[in-house]
């Protein structure tokens, strides 16, 4: 079954190199059968034939949303450990955030990750550049130069997360907004909201903060306040904003209004606000720390009816790894960030299944959208001309994720011992099979992404 964000139908893929040469839909102008089984075909005698019969082909996944740690954490992660687990999860490319160190802010240091990635990456490799209070004029400049097909987006911090990298400046703000020639990404807290929550948190537990507080600091309102925020500037300059995690029932509601005045704003959710909810802080504690914070069993639901409704657009994992003792840490010092790109797509599958969304809404969150959104040239669609980028997946086969499954360099996931519905079984790279019944043939190796 080819599945696209328009389809759902029984077809054959033909594969020429690093492309895809043909797209045949059974049972359009009178074909009922396949190609390799018809007398006259086309298809050279040698060939290769697969066959997918009860499978699902879509296009890989494209996650935008990642923090592979590298450069200057690579003790928790690095390019190539992290671009093998998202291979082996049906991510065909990844666009790394900046907030490494040094953050990536300037085009020197760019140029450092994308050399770093040629070398080392295993699946298809992008980058976004970070903004600070200082560097719009800086962003602005290599756009004009052309440079801009080098990054995916420009990332805004309107809240703190790992890497320092708060803008708060309001004129800094207004100039990044006005930006036309690239999406702007925001991880949305409100940092004031986020410090009195904290102050108040200090005050009643001391250093003894219970994990079960970090929805009531990193809280709702923290959320609320700063993506009115955003929304409300990207209205005004017309920005393509993308609102990265979104974590409330609030801000999807929002969205969907500011999208009727601006088409161009999209948003973002991760699977972990998909699957868990504030009540897996009692049992799970710093595995299911996270910025935003994950928050009610309501605030899940209504993510999943903005994923029904096309209100969400895409999928990204924000896969953030740590090691698991830096995690065991009491709450002040416990880094927040959950590793997932592997689990990602089958978190996703898993809540189509229980919530009947169709896998043509799959297609559209995981990769078709993303690649519209940031221009990515010949990915993230099954149409003829674009990269042979493909994940086969058994969309009815359950499974529990066991420790030997996890391909971290940290080493654990919060998924472990979870039951998933839809499994990845084979993954096409630019044209050759990588990954088979999770194990990555041969030594894989990536495409820069092309943000035209």
């Amino acid at each position: 079954m080819i599945v696209t964000s328009e389809k759902i139908q029984m077809g054959e893929l033909l594969i020429e190199g690093k492309t895809i040469a043909d797209i045949r839909y059974y049972n359009e102008e009178g074909q009922s059968r396949p190609v390799a089984e018809q007398e006259g075909t086309d298809l050279a005698s040698d060939t290769e034939v697969t066959d997918l019969k009860g499978l699902c082909l879509l296009a890989g996944g494209i996650d935008a949303h990642v923090h592979f740690r590298d450069p200057g954490m690579t003790h928790k992660a690095d390019i190539s450990s992290e671009s093998k687990a998202a291979l082996l999860g049906g991510i065909t490319s990844f666009i790394d955030m900046p907030n490494t160190n040094p953050a990536t802010t300037s085009w020197e240091q760019l140029e450092k990750k994308l050399e770093n990635a040629s070398k080392n990456a295993e699946s298809n490799y992008g980058f976004h550049i970070g903004a600070t209070n200082q560097n719009a004029d800086e962003i602005m400049r290599l756009i004009a130069e052309g440079k801009g097909r080098n990054f995916g987006a420009v990332k805004v911090f309107m809240g703190s997360s790992t890497g320092n990298m708060l803008v708060d400046d309001q004129s800094a703000l207004s100039q990044l907004f006005a930006i036309k020639e690239k999406c702007i990404f925001i991880h949305s807290e409100d940092e004031t909201t986020i410090r009195t929550n904290l102050a108040s948190a200090k005050e009643k537990y001391g250093d003894q903060i219970p994990f079960e507080m970090h929805p009531l600091i990193r809280s709702r309102q923290a959320c609320i306040h700063s993506t009115i925020k955003a929304l409300e500037t990207a209205m005004k300059y017309g920005t393509h904003l993308h609102i990265c995690h979104v974590s409330t029932a609030e801000e999807v509601q929002m969205i969907r209004a500011a999208k009727m005045y601006n088409p161009a704003i999209t948003a973002e959710t991760s699977s972990n606000y998909l699957w868990f909810c504030d009540e897996d802080y009692k049992t799970m504690g710093p595995a299911v720390k996270c910025n935003p914070a994950i928050k009610s069993a309501k605030d899940r639901d209504a993510l999943i009816k903005g994923i029904q409704d096309g209100i969400i657009d895409t999928l990204g994992s924000d896969h953030a790894p740590h090691l698991k003792e830096e995690k065991e840490k009491p709450y002040l010092t416990c880094p927040s960030g959950l590793p997932s790109i592997g689990q990602s797509l089958p978190a996703l599958l898993t809540t189509a299944a229980q919530n009947s969304i169709e896998l043509t809404r799959v297609a559209a969150l995981i990769s078709e959208n993303i690649a519209s959104i940031l221009g990515i040239s010949h990915r993230g669609k099954l149409a003829k001309g674009n990269y042979a980028d493909l994940v086969v997946l058994d969309p009815k086969e359950t499974y529990t994720l066991t420790h030997e499954d996890i391909a971290y360099k940290c080493g654990w996931s919060p998924y472990e011992g979870k039951e998933f519905t839809g499994r990845v079984k084979m993954v096409w790279l630019n044209g050759d099979l990588v990954v088979r019944d999770g194990q990555v043939l041969g030594n894989p190796h990536g495409m820069p992404l092309d943000f035209n």
